[in-house]
């Protein structure tokens, strides 16, 4: 049995296959990402799932694709929670990149991969290698058009006296916005970058609004020119997207990539179903007919399925 895992900050998905590449289960937990996260935290989050607990001796490789796992110390503190659990399992531990990557991009195909979640980056694969420009330094700094950056954006207009009347009332009603509440969850609680990427929910669902409008394109023409514009062949390569915020303001992204004469591609929500084709060693094509996607895998047909999955709730699955 092998797991394959795409960890975000927010929410982790668990999908377990045999060797015939047949799915046995599929589970979740809490985001995973060593640079915010302690040893306590993340081994709490892990062994307190059933399904991962109940299997965890049977399993014999973990193929961990994470937020916060692209350089050595964050890998090697998952690596020391994931042994003592794991026991009998090996682990290919690679940053959340690698799981865009593979779900987006053919083989030997050369893209532009981003990804616009509850976090940001953006990567170039030349068919074979991932390059990257810019060393990420969290998202204190970094994180353009991810979700914490606009719930960050979002509570400075906020206290900044920025907001309309309308959205300012709006945004009372549906979050505790008392500055010691906040203060607590910034400093003193864990995962303060998924606390700030709440509200990027409510921008979205107020996205037509005239404040959030000009944030959306603010946020978005940052992502292009501090990230994507990195790469000299970023408009002769198609730009692929992975992560809530890409998802739910595809519209509003396209707007911005068509207005710096790029090319967009694939507009994913989470990469799982591809990794999983990925493992499976099927070919995978994603095709848009209106809000719905269909995910064709073809191969071996005693292992091939094909899944339809529609553009899923925005309160379930957010960022």
């Amino acid at each position: 049995m092998r797991l394959i895992v795409d960890s975000g900050s927010t929410k982790t998905d668990w999908i377990a296959i045999d060797d015939n590449g047949s799915i046995l289960f599929e589970t979740f937990t809490l985001g995973l990402n060593p640079q915010v996260l302690t040893e306590y935290i993340i081994e709490e989050r892990i062994i307190n799932n059933y399904d991962l607990y109940q299997n965890r001796k049977k399993i014999k490789k973990i193929h961990f694709y994470g937020a916060g796992c692209g350089t050595k110390p964050p890998k090697e503190l998952l690596k020391k929670v994931l042994t003592p659990i794991f026991v009998n399992s090996e682990f290919d531990i690679k940053e959340d990149t690698y799981a865009a990557v593979y779900a987006c991009c053919k083989p030997g195909e050369k893209a532009i991969v981003s990804i616009l979640g509850t976090g940001s980056n953006c990567s170039y694969y030349d068919g074979k290698e991932i390059h990257q420009k810019v060393t990420s330094l969290g998202y204190v700094l970094m994180d353009d058009a991810s979700g914490n950056y606009f719930g960050r954006q979002l509570l400075r207009d906020y206290y900044f006296n920025r907001l309309s009347k309308e959205l300012e009332t709006k945004f009372k009603e549906e979050f505790n916005l008392e500055a010691e509440v906040i203060k607590d969850y910034l400093y003193k609680k864990p995962n303060p970058n998924t606390y700030l990427a709440k509200f990027a929910k409510f921008l979205v669902q107020n996205k037509d609004l005239k404040y959030s409008k000009k944030l959306i394109k603010k946020g978005f023409n940052l992502f292009i020119s501090n990230q994507i514009r990195q790469f000299d062949n970023c408009k002769d390569v198609e730009l692929h997207f992975v992560g809530s915020i890409g998802f739910y303001l595809k519209d509003e992204l396209e707007k911005r990539i068509k207005k710096k004469n790029m090319k967009l591609g694939k507009v994913l929500r989470r990469p799982i179903e591809g990794l999983v084709a990925y493992y499976q060693g099927l070919w995978f094509y994603f095709f848009a007919i209106t809000d719905i996607s269909i995910l064709a895998f073809f191969g071996n047909p005693e292992t091939s399925t094909v899944s339809l999955a529609g553009a899923d709730s925005l309160s379930n699955h957010f960022p």
